[in-house]
């Protein structure tokens, strides 16, 4: 046992893959139990995995329908999932900073510090995980509490029946867990703003991360005191989300699959909740599959992209991507260094980034050869959709989720698991790795493009 305890203590960033594993074991364990299923339903031990993985890991993506194949308490166990996998996320990351600020030098010690906290007291986790619990119950009761009302006066339905659906989806919604418990997820309130209004602020709010909510919180706080982190997230995510919605109402205006039969006035709430949607939560309101090809390759780059640092949404993160896209204009302007908002990027930082992106590429891109190894008869755009969800930890489906062999889930649970821990773990390695030498190697220069 003390062996054991060494092995946490020495490496303390292991907890967080070691957990997030014993989460999605009992979490399995408890849909295989018969008390879990509906009816005469029965849970095959691969499906009940994937599904497990799926919840802790706040994916989205099912093999079985939600609505129709769990108990109350099969919903249950899938909701406390969602819950347990959307606080560790946000723990985890403001742990594994700590464990970096304390593991850099002086100097970089100290401007990490300096520039963590403002928005949150990296030496504090108790108050850390107190603040998150705080925000994640204030999101999501309040939303409940709104869909609850819509659900129990716009939808006639029952008392306990709205408390319930509300509660879940309010859940769902802000762990980005995109579970629903209508088989046909969002689709049946399509033009519906009471109850798609608040899944999106909530989705949004949560996928913008501990860090960036924490500083918007504190009092008297104005753009010019932000952070760089806060305002690369809020500018990033504001870009994503206006280019992002204009992209997806022009490429689906005249689909007769999804946005086509709607009036020009009806098309614009369904355009915006399947964009947000499509970049963090599970959810959808218009059938995925229906979308063109054009359209998914470019909910594949959101997904990618995911959202904010120390969220509960998925991919590189949109503070990774801008560090790249910010080093790409610098290097075409002919800048000496990569600055964003007057500051420059560090050295360090943006080794990292490019490091987890091509990391995350080549992850993604190993999981659709092999998936597509496995199903051959399938499209390979629906292919490359699908892994890059489960990768990215999205949710979003073309409607090929249970139709997949075994070994491509099996495929599939390792992209979620992979996707959901490795890039911070990654990025954390990288930073505690960092050491400094007492000399250099002579400068090359290979020939570029």
């Amino acid at each position: 046992m003390r062996t054991f305890l060494n092995w946490f203590t020495g490496h303390p960033v292991r907890l967080v893959p070691v957990g997030f594993a014993a989460a999605i074991a009992l979490t399995t364990i408890l849909l295989l139990l018969p008390i879990s299923q509906s009816g005469r339903a029965e849970t095959g031990f691969l499906d009940a995995l994937y599904i497990g993985t799926s919840a802790i890991t706040v994916t989205g993506l099912i093999t079985l329908d939600t609505a129709t194949h769990w108990s109350l308490f099969g919903e249950a166990v899938l909701m406390v999932a969602m819950q347990v996998g959307g606080l560790g996320i946000m723990v985890s990351a403001a742990f594994l900073g700590l464990i970096v600020s304390k593991r850099l030098g002086l100097r970089s010690r100290m401007m990490a510090q300096a520039e963590a906290n403002r928005a949150i007291n990296m030496g504090d986790v108790k108050t850390v995980i107190v603040r998150a619990v705080l925000v994640m119950l204030t999101v999501e009761l309040t939303t409940g509490a709104l869909l609850a009302l819509r659900f129990y006066f716009g939808h006639g339905f029952g008392r306990f029946e709205a408390i319930w659906q509300g509660l879940f989806h309010g859940i769902s919604a802000f762990n980005s867990g995109g579970f629903s418990l209508f088989s046909d997820s969002m689709e049946g309130f399509v033009h519906d703003p009471w109850v798609i209004g608040p899944i999106i602020v909530a989705a949004v709010i949560g996928g913008l991360g501990m860090p960036v909510l924490f500083e918007l919180a504190r009092r008297n706080w104005g753009h010019a005191k932000w952070t760089l982190h806060t305002k690369m997230t809020l500018t990033g995510t504001t870009i994503l989300f206006v280019g992002g919605f204009f992209v997806y109402l022009a490429f689906e205006w005249s689909n007769p699959g999804t946005l086509g039969p709607f009036a020009w006035h009806d098309k614009l709430l369904p355009a915006l909740f399947n964009e947000v949607m499509l970049r963090s939560t599970g959810f959808n309101s218009i059938d995925v599959a229906s979308m063109h090809t054009h359209t998914q390759l470019s909910a594949i780059v959101l997904m990618f992209i995911g959202g904010g640092a120390a969220s509960t949404a998925g991919g590189i993160k949109v503070t990774t991507f801008f560090v790249l896209l910010w080093v790409i204009w610098s290097e075409v302007r002919g800048e000496p260094d990569a600055s964003a908002f007057r500051t420059r990027l560090g050295e360090p930082v943006i080794r990292q980034a490019l490091s987890v992106a091509l990391v995350y590429v080549a992850f993604i891109a190993a999981g659709t050869i092999v998936m597509q190894m496995f199903e051959p008869h399938i499209d390979l755009a629906h292919i490359l959709f699908e892994a890059t969800s489960a990768g990215a930890t999205v949710g979003q489906s073309a409607g090929i989720t249970p139709d997949l062999s075994g070994p491509s889930k099996v495929v599939s649970i390792v992209l979620m698991y992979g996707g959901r821990i490795g890039p911070v773990l990654f990025a954390t390695s990288l930073a505690i790795r960092t050491r400094q030498r007492l000399y250099r190697y002579p400068e090359g220069r290979p020939l570029v493009g």
